[in-house]
């Protein structure tokens, strides 16, 4: 019965595939499984792609007018939420971005329509701008970058700011997945002499002899407003890995001058242990509602113990949450490199540890002598092997052996012609030939 309607549901092309295999069964065959073969088709849970269309009469299908209104129902149709799970969703998190939590300062967006309309206006502008129509038809026309970048900061930055953070898993390892939306632009400059200077991104690298001494931090805020500046490693501690290490924390800052702050924690350069890789060092910017007392984060001055600057960023904001908000957010990436010596030795009067990644001992697979079907390592065992097997079969004179091995060396010995095998000269030199090579 099984059979019958497997052939039944799977079709024409189905059943002939497996009238042979049910055919051998009724024959007394060998056991053999047939679970791919007797399956039953189970009917999609939705409508597939393209199921509406009668493929047998194309001409009958209705045509477009233009590649564009082909194109326009192409992307209406991906829009469109398919039924089942698509390869997106696989490799994403199931987490609803609508479902994040998000810390950060409120911020009103205006609507599509509003920036349409103000995109018209200002293309409107231009068009009716002489001096900007003739520089550009002499090609002598010169973008302003600073106001595209000061643009870019005030509409599309924190966002794009806030993405890259997600991807190197700031927000995870600083708020448990909490987010928000860096509004405030933060611009950390690390001075190397009166020229040079080493600016902190979102990510760029920075090594720790360039992050020695405490860095520029710059961003606009009202006098009357009140901030707080957070340095910490998320990828730092040596004992455990959900702790951080805090290396600078100043409170209380009225307005953007950090120097008026207080210091609640000295800066302290970065010590990236030898081996254990990137670390990410991470600025925070948060503001503050109002005069908020840190008396129980202070740490002494000097402060050069590992256990005084273990810290959790989620724990300090937890307990404050109510009376700031983060606005700010800029990283940087460190290795190691020979200035952290002198930070273990001098400053954390410590040994310097060293993490070294133990490769596993390399695996030999015990050798055959004559495996079956197998491919050897070394060719050479298999051909001396057959070397000394013909020159064993030759001076023992074994020749029905040899012959029935060999069949085409009886030619070569002077059986087939009746020529005694002592005074074969081929012979001769083939076991010359082999006592040269023993």
């Amino acid at each position: 019965m099984a059979a019958r309607s497997w052939e039944g549901s799977a079709g024409a092309s189905g059943g002939k595939m497996a009238a042979p295999m049910l055919a051998a069964a009724r024959a007394g065959a060998r056991a053999f499984s047939t679970a791919g073969a007797l399956c039953r088709r189970t009917a999609p849970l939705g409508p597939m792609p393209n199921a509406d269309i009668d493929v047998s009469n194309l001409e009958a299908l209705e045509k477009y007018e233009s590649f564009t209104c082909y194109f326009k129902a192409a992307e209406k149709e991906s829009k469109k939420t398919p039924w089942w799970k698509t390869y997106k969703k696989y490799i994403e998190s199931e987490q609803d971005e609508d479902a994040k939590i998000d810390i950060g300062l409120p911020h009103y967006r205006p609507s599509r329509f509003q920036e349409l309309k103000m995109r018209k206006e200002i293309m409107k502008q231009n068009r009716q701008n002489v001096e900007m129509e003739r520089a550009s038809r002499l090609r002598t026309l010169q973008i302003p970058l600073d106001e595209v970048k000061a643009e870019w900061e005030k509409y599309s930055g924190p966002f794009h700011k806030q993405r890259v953070a997600e991807y190197y898993g700031i927000y995870r390892d600083l708020f448990n997945g909490a987010t928000f939306a860096p509004r405030v632009t933060l611009r950390v400059e690390y001075s190397q002499d009166d020229e040079h200077v080493v600016p902190v991104y979102h990510g760029n690298m920075v090594t720790p002899t360039e992050a020695y001494r405490p860095p520029e931090v710059m961003y606009e805020a009202d006098e009357s407003t009140l901030w707080t500046l957070l340095l910490t490693n998320l990828d730092g501690h040596l004992r455990d890995t959900a702790s951080e290490y805090i290396h600078w924390l100043v409170t209380n800052i009225p307005g953007n001058d950090v120097g008026a702050g207080k210091e609640i924690c000295h800066y302290f350069p970065p010590f990236p242990a030898k081996g254990t890789g990137y670390h990410r060092f991470t600025f925070l910017l948060f503001k503050q509602d109002h005069l908020i007392d840190f008396s129980e984060d202070v740490r002494p001055t000097p402060c050069h113990s590992l256990k005084m600057r273990t810290f959790k960023t989620f724990d300090f904001y937890r307990k404050h949450e109510k009376d700031m908000t983060p606005a700010g957010l800029a990283f940087f990436q460190c290795q190691w490199d020979d200035s952290v010596t002198h930070v273990f030795h001098q400053l954390l009067d410590m040994k310097e540890p060293v993490f070294d990644f133990v490769r596993p001992p390399v695996y030999h697979p015990p050798q055959k002598k004559f495996p079956h079907l197998q491919p050897l390592s070394n060719r050479s065992l298999l051909i001396s092997t057959e070397l000394e097997l013909i020159k064993k079969l030759i001076t023992t004179k074994k020749n029905t052996v040899f012959e029935e091995l060999f069949p085409c060396a009886s030619v070569v010995l002077g059986r087939s012609t009746g020529v005694n095998q002592e005074e074969t000269p081929i012979k001769a030199q083939m076991e010359n030939v082999f006592s040269c090579m023993s």
